[in-house]
């Protein structure tokens, strides 16, 4: 069942001046429920701009969003539910952490929603722990946390909300191996907990090819393709067009491939590349 589906959208900043741009040109897909997409593209392919379309952030010059069949700009008094619904982690969320403690950080959400103190302390405490916040932390001051912890706090606030879709657009950006390592496993398992959609934007070829179900490519305002992950990264040359790179184990069977050694190029991680060659190997 589709959960969000864009129609023929189109978005233009700044439209009748001289700054006028578009960033968008004439783009349709439906994600279904409970799915793990991955958002790629190149740096102005119009990513961010898609994903405050699909929240309610911004308004389609044209076209329509559509959430569980339901025109979301039908009602534009009642977009703040949308954006409930639709939960956003922008890149660097920790910038907009403004409360005294952690604990009230997470619930600035919950509360806007109406919810009662119970409900609120129960979404609190299992957001924090998705996340992998420890308990202790959430009566500190957000500004005293690490910048992992800060970035994981943010995104706490959002989860606390309980979207029934959650994006998040360069949730890793700026982080070290080992913390981008354990943000993405944390996002993971909150999705296969959840079992919600998400949707990943990411310049990372490497974290989209382990986590995400199908992948949405993007190029100049426009859809390029949106295809399962092995599907994508197997048209590595298409991608590289584009100036996308692709996951390094996959463009090394690549490059294995146009030698004329027998693998398949839709290698996404390095266990599967591992075990490729060593089929390639045996079966000579």
């Amino acid at each position: 069942m589709s959960v969000i589906k864009a129609e023929n959208i189109s978005f233009v900043y700044s439209p009748g001046t001289a700054f006028e741009k578009k960033a968008l040109d004439n783009v349709s897909f439906e994600i279904e429920e409970g799915e793990f997409v991955g958002i790629i593209g190149h740096t102005g392919s119009g990513k961010s701009t898609l994903v405050q379309l699909l929240n309610g952030l911004l308004r389609p010059s044209a076209g329509k969003i559509y959430l569980d069949g339901k025109d979301i700009w039908e009602k534009p008094k009642k977009i703040r539910n949308v954006r409930f619904r639709v939960g956003m982690v922008f890149q660097y969320p920790e910038y907009q952490l403004f409360e005294e403690t952690v604990y009230k950080d997470i619930s600035f959400g919950p509360g806007n929603m109406g919810l009662d103190e119970e409900e609120t302390d129960k979404r609190v405490r299992k957001a924090a722990e998705f996340t992998g916040l420890k308990e202790e932390l959430l009566e500190v001051s957000p500004f005293d946390l690490s910048g992992g912890e800060k970035r994981r706090a943010a995104i706490a606030g959002v989860i606390a909300m309980d979207p029934d879709v959650l994006i998040l657009d360069e949730p890793t950006a700026g982080l070290d191996p080992l913390g981008r390592e354990a943000l993405l496993s944390q996002i993971a398992d909150y999705h296969k907990v959840r079992k919600n959609t998400v949707m990943l934007v990411s310049h990372s070829m490497e974290d989209i090819a382990a986590i995400a179900d199908r992948i949405l490519v993007m190029a100049k305002g426009k859809k390029y393709m949106l295809d399962s992950t092995a599907n994508v990264f197997a048209k590595g040359d298409e991608l590289e067009k584009l100036g996308l790179k692709v996951p390094q184990v996959t463009k090394i069977m690549m490059m294995l491939r146009k030698k004329g050694i027998n693998v398949d190029p839709a290698v996404l991680t390095v266990d599967q590349g591992f075990n490729e060659i060593l089929n390639c190997l045996s079966a000579r």
